[in-house]
């Protein structure tokens, strides 16, 4: 007997109603046919059945609204009678959606749109298992592909060794930001006084914690599994390795030994963690954002390797939880690419909260101690006794073991997947997204590659990704989030710059909320006067930062000037009403500040 339940039709979906049953009790069904359609707040969807067999119960009727994993239908082995009837009880406990782990075979296609894009074409070996595209890769940018490629009527095959949703879902973004929300509110809790409520000191329960993380990461990758089988995408469990005239051979997973063949090719394999010499990763004393997302217990002293952005959130989600964190960052600074007045933000806050900072110096190795803990040398002979060491020192591309023979794919010497603006390889028909490829290793540009690759498959001309003023968004405390240039790299650039600073401390939400720190920063063209011109850039560091951005971005990318966006309406009393009074000040005239 097998449960059906609601899926998770999207990242932020939470319910969905049931608008239609194809099938009724007692009838016969097919591992794949529509079963039920769903109708949510993103999306309209029909649902495939998970096995083959017979629909023994319905468990909730069309026009009934539920949570995502709420069991809906049971369907038995082919002959079971129907279960009789019951008297009304309550309804199912919500059970997390698990994808099937049955060796795929090819969906067919609904009218399927051919390639027709200049990159398209190449020698094709066309095997037994033939699609439109063959994505190797899971995460982001390969998901993104097979999702859009398949709403547009292809044919697509989706190859993932590991878990579907690659390093984003499973131990990067959703992860690191499910603890950095537990951070939030165990502060939260430290300041529950100045709101007027007397409780006692919170006590952590770190198992948990991880174990809450475990089930939002289990809830997404269940939710995008089912995801893909309704959009009729073929996943195979295994390596993927291109060769010659677009066949991808297939081993060591469920799936078995294969090769399949594709009209195109999209390389999303992702990337790793990066080391270093002299911290070999143990998982228990040394670790990367792999092991450290799971780590257990939690480490009363630890040192960060690398001040990034991801090394700045995991310091910051450490020292909330009462870790004393030691940051060692071998550049000048801490955040590098960040404007100068938002990293120094980031310090002061950093040091308010006593997390150690130490920049231009150098690690040289860690000597682990007989009790427990280690002893990490850096800079000039100095060393620090902790816990535990968090190398973050970046990403590398995971292309060691892609195949490429007999194809015209080359690899940087980074070991970066070449490609030109529109992410075409110098293969005809082969196409690379993602991490794998030089461009800012986030998940939201992944996924508009994607979308860039499908529409040049299909002949639409898109148009490149600017990759100079796409969004960024660090979620340490306090978040920061920009798009376009600094105020340093707009005078390098040889722009003449206006700019303008506001901080929380006079915005009236933020004093509501309790988060002042911090400030927004406009840059923008001198136009003779001392007025703002065109927009270059827009940087936020304070409360809910990267959910701010949305506005400063489309001003960057449109080319927005000063006096378009002054003219824009912010709601009172807000956040982002700060963005606002920062660019009016920039027209000669304020209200606030």
């Amino acid at each position: 007997m097998a449960d059906v339940p609601m899926p998770q039709l999207g990242e932020t979906v939470t319910e969905g109603t049931i608008t239609r049953w194809f099938k009724q009790v007692g009838d016969s069904i097919a591992e794949d046919e529509p079963l039920f359609e769903v109708s949510t707040d993103k999306v309209d969807s029909e649902v495939p059945s998970p096995v083959s067999g017979t629909l023994t119960e319905i468990l909730v009727e069309e026009g009934d609204t539920v949570d995502v994993g709420t069991v809906l239908a049971r369907i038995g082995d082919a002959g079971d009678a129907p279960a009789p009837a019951r008297a009304e009880e309550p309804a199912a406990e919500p059970q997390p959606a698990e994808a099937p782990k049955d060796a795929p075979t090819p969906a067919p296609s609904s009218s399927p749109a051919p390639a027709s894009g200049s990159h398209s074409g190449g020698s094709v070996d066309q095997q037994d298992q033939h699609f439109d595209i063959v994505v190797i890769g899971g995460g982001p940018g390969g998901y993104a592909t097979a999702l859009y490629g398949a709403s547009a009527g292809l044919n697509i095959a989706l190859i993932e060794k590991h878990k579907m949703g690659g390093t984003c879902l499973n131990v990067g973004c959703i992860p690191a930001k499910e603890l950095l929300e537990t951070a939030h509110v165990y502060r939260t809790l430290q300041h529950a006084a100045d709101f007027g409520f007397t409780i006692s000191e919170p006590e952590i329960n770190w198992g948990k914690t991880l174990e809450r993380k475990q089930d939002v990461v289990d809830k997404l990758v269940g939710g995008l599994s089912q995801l893909l089988k309704s959009r009729k995408v073929t996943v195979f469990d295994g390596h993927g390795k291109l060769g010659a005239d677009h066949v991808v051979s297939i081993s060591g997973g469920e799936s078995g030994d294969l090769s399949i063949s594709g009209d195109s090719v999209v390389i999303a394999t992702g990337s790793l963690p990066r080391t270093i010499p002299g911290f070999d990763v143990d998982g228990e004393i040394v670790m990367t954002s792999d092991e450290f997302l799971s780590m257990d217990p939690l480490p009363t002293s630890a040192v960060v390797i690398g001040g990034g952005a991801i090394g700045c959130e995991f310091a910051s989600t450490m020292s909330d939880m009462g870790t004393d964190v030691t940051i060692l960052e071998a550049l000048p600074k801490i955040l590098p690419g960040c404007d100068a007045d938002v990293t120094r933000a980031v310090q002061q806050s950093f040091k308010k909260r006593e997390i150690d900072i130490k920049t231009g110096v150098a690690v040289t190795g860690h000597e682990p101690k007989k009790g427990g803990g280690t002893t990490v040398s850096f800079g000039e002979g100095e060393t620090i006794d902790v816990d535990v060491v968090v190398v973050s020192v970046g990403r590398r591309p995971n292309t060691d073991d892609i195949g490429l023979d007999g194809t015209k794919v080359q690899l940087s010497e980074r070991g970066f997947v070449e490609v030109d603006e529109l992410c075409r390889t110098p293969e005809p028909g082969v196409w690379s997204v993602g991490d794998c490829i030089a461009t800012p290793a986030l998940a939201h540009i992944a996924f508009m590659e994607g979308i860039v690759v499908v529409k040049d498959i299909l002949g639409e001309d898109p148009l490149p990704i600017d990759y100079a003023n796409v969004p960024w968004a660090i979620y340490c405390h306090p978040e920061v989030a920009f798009a376009g240039m600094s105020e340093e790299a707009a005078k390098e650039a040889g722009y003449d710059v206006v700019t303008s600073k506001h901080r929380w401390t006079g915005n009236g939400r933020a004093m509501i909320v309790g988060e002042t720190e911090g400030l927004v920063k406009i840059i923008a063209e001198n136009q003779g006067d001392g007025t703002g011109g065109r927009i270059l850039g827009v940087h936020l560091c304070g409360p809910w930062a990267t959910e701010q951005l949305g506005q400063g971005y489309l001003a960057v990318n449109w080319e927005a000037t000063v006096d378009d966006v002054a003219a824009f309406i912010q709601p009172h009393p807000t956040l982002s009403e700060l963005f606002g009074e920062s660019v009016l000040a920039m027209t000669g005239r304020s209200l606030h500040g």
